[in-house]
């Protein structure tokens, strides 16, 4: 059974919306050591010991499938009260991530079919995400009556492109590559021949690519106010979109909009939350300064007044996919919790034989690839497989196993609860779609209390792109 989308909040007002948010920060006080903690520190940690016994004695010997639908909102009726009552709850304080319908929401938007020339290097995903979001701008865009629109983060074109060439917009394609910008222009040129060629006389124009590396608000004025200085590009009305705009850069975008009169209207995707800047002491809130304190969470005056802080752990939960997980199969399902009990008991061993490491938060990468073939592929027990992963882990940080390293007494100690990481890993992640929640409430609380006409939209499949939440605003007096 699946709570999920039982959403029983609104946002459509700043009341509304700062009603939803006080309901999530009163959800997950309690559940603090779920989202301050990460799995890693798990065993060193003993991390189990917070959670209530009897929810881990009942999910440790439910099938995995179950287990990865939780955050999804997954119960059974076997399953003890309280945490029916937790995975519920949390389901029900999520924003719902179903797809809209786009033409029902947006009225005049159209959605170009994209051809193979334009499609060229975009895989599966990114062609999906780039033909609605496309839709989208062009649709707000004519609700505000602009015609130009600054692609921030632009990556190498492919939105910018689109919009150019589908939708006949001006475009800016900023990115802090010029790598990229080297690349979205060969790729401009290279598909303007193309559609010149279907046109006696194409009237279709290239992005303008700008390498810049937009670190605040006031950076991103000054690149619209050099623009307007082109005699081909007219800034004095504009759209900012930004496509997973990665961390501050999606604030950035909101703090622009807010600040600069020419900037109509924002189309918003953000992601990468983990790489947020977050306040943590408390500041006085300042009505008329529009940028705040320049921190990327966060943002709205009711979120501040709370004095809550997330910290990286948090904000690194509320990047992670529900959607994705929902959809795992038994076997995906448990080398992933394979994975989680590898990763936790190596962290035993890089505090017992390199403690000085751990002071620098040591990543070592995504190895499940590699391991799931040697899973599939080899008939070795689990403590080889954790020897094997904790040498390729300490070769990716560059340490030495000069001190004949007891890997087969590590997982010795780390075996008799590894039928409890993944029952941990599915509660901790239930929070995920919350706080995700709360990051992108605050955000549109923000323009709300400005007097801002704001709104968020899952315009993606959530199944192909997880951060699949728009947040729209604009200046016109009409409701889109």
């Amino acid at each position: 059974m699946t709570s999920n989308g039982n959403c029983k909040y609104s946002c459509a007002t700043a009341t509304e919306t700062l009603e939803w948010i006080r309901a999530i920060i009163d959800f997950i006080n309690p559940y603090s050591f779920f989202w301050e903690s990460h799995v890693v520190n798990f065993l060193t940690h003993e991390l189990w010991k917070s959670v209530d016994k009897e929810w881990i004695d009942c999910l440790k010997n439910e099938p995995v499938e179950y287990l990865v639908q939780i955050p999804s909102g997954f119960v059974q009726d076997h399953w003890p009260s309280s945490l029916k009552k937790f995975i519920t709850t949390s389901s029900s304080l999520a924003f719902p991530r179903e797809q809209a319908d786009l033409e029902k929401v947006l009225p005049n938007m159209q959605v170009a079919l994209l051809n193979a020339v334009i499609t060229q290097g975009m895989n599966p995903k990114k062609k999906h995400e780039i033909e609605a979001l496309a839709g989208v701008v062009s649709s707000v865009a004519r609700d505000v009556e602009t015609n130009t629109v600054i692609d921030v983060g632009a990556g190498q074109g492919y939105l910018a492109q689109v919009l150019s060439f589908e939708y006949q917009l001006s475009v800016i394609a900023v990115d802090s590559s010029s790598h990229h910008g080297t690349i979205t222009d060969t790729r401009a040129q290279r598909i303007k021949k193309h559609y010149d060629a279907r046109k006696h006389k194409s009237s279709r124009k290239m992005p303008k690519t700008v390498t810049c590396c937009v670190l605040s608000s006031d950076m991103l004025k000054g690149l619209l106010a050099e623009q307007d200085t082109h005699i081909d590009m007219c800034c004095s009305s504009v759209l900012l979109t930004g496509l997973h705009a990665c961390g501050d850069l999606s604030v950035t975008m909101l703090r622009t909009f807010l600040d600069c009169e020419q900037v109509k209207a924002v189309v918003s995707i953000g992601c990468c939350y983990n790489l947020l800047s977050e306040e943590e002491e408390e500041t006085v809130d300042d009505d008329d300064d529009l940028c705040g304190s320049g921190f990327g969470f966060p943002l709205s005056r009711g979120v501040k007044s709370s004095g809550l802080h997330l910290r990286r752990n948090a904000r690194d939960l509320a990047c992670q996919s529900a959607d994705r997980w929902r959809g795992l199969g038994k076997d995906e399902s448990l080398h992933n919790f394979e994975m989680h009990a590898f990763r936790a008991a190596f962290q035993m061993v890089l505090s017992k034989y390199f403690p000085e490491t751990l002071t620098t938060s040591p990543t070592i990468g995504r190895q499940g690839k590699a391991f799931r073939r040697i899973i599939t592929n080899n008939v070795e027990d689990r403590c080889s497989l954790f020897e094997k992963f904790s040498e390729s882990a300490m070769h990716r940080l560059n340490l030495n196993n000069s001190k004949s390293i007891d890997f087969a007494g590590m997982w010795k100690k780390a075996e008799p609860f590894y039928e409890v990481i993944g029952a941990y890993w599915s509660l901790r992640a239930a929070l995920g779609p919350v706080l995700e929640t709360l990051i992108l409430l605050d955000r549109l609380l923000f323009l709300q209390e400005q007097g801002v006409e704001a709104f968020m939209l899952p315009i993606f499949d959530p199944t192909l792109s997880p951060r699949n939440i728009a947040l729209i605003a604009t200046k016109s007096n009409k409701r889109l």
